[in-house]
């Protein structure tokens, strides 16, 4: 089946009878006056309005593997630029006095021994209840605390002896 051919009024070139544009130049094909094709396809298709935001994603989501890539080389910008911030810091906070083996200070053989002290004999005072015991450290010079008169116990009754359980 051939299709039926006509010149374009404003280009001369050869295109198919049924069409209501050029595809060459955009002019109506019988007047050969100039369309806005823009306003033709909203026309026809009716577009959405993209927010900013929309678009930018829209943009991130066409190019993702570009963006991918310049966030990982962001990412190692800023590891690097955080390395060099602290090797210099390190750098700065050493000192210039000469190092210290570490058997000098952790070799306790190297080490004055010491002579250990006595530990202090301990006084407890105890008047019967095991809550209110006190125990105090002597030190020379110390003034011994006012010995506080334990309070009069009435005398107790004796008490009877219990009779053991019944037998079953």
């Amino acid at each position: 089946m051939r299709m039926s051919k006509t010149l374009c009024a404003a280009c001369q070139r050869k295109i198919d009878q049924t069409a209501r544009m050029c595809p060459y130049c955009g002019a109506n094909p019988v007047t050969g006056e100039r369309m806005d094709t823009q306003a033709i396809l909203e026309e026809m298709f009716h577009p959405r309005q993209v927010s900013t935001t929309e678009s930018v994603l829209e943009y991130a989501r066409q190019r993702q593997g570009i963006v991918v890539a310049i966030s990982i080389v962001l990412a190692l910008l800023a590891l690097g630029a955080l390395h060099q911030f602290v090797s210099t810091r390190n750098s700065t906070a050493t000192t210039s006095n000469p190092a210290v083996p570490l058997t000098e200070i952790a070799d306790l053989s190297s080490q004055p021994r010491e002579t250990p002290q006595p530990i202090p004999e301990l006084q407890y005072q105890f008047d019967g209840r095991p809550e209110s015991m006190k125990t105090m450290l002597v030190e020379p010079g110390a003034v011994a605390p006012q010995q506080a008169a334990p309070p009069a116990q009435p005398a107790a009754a004796p008490q009877p002896a219990a009779a053991p359980p019944p037998r079953r």
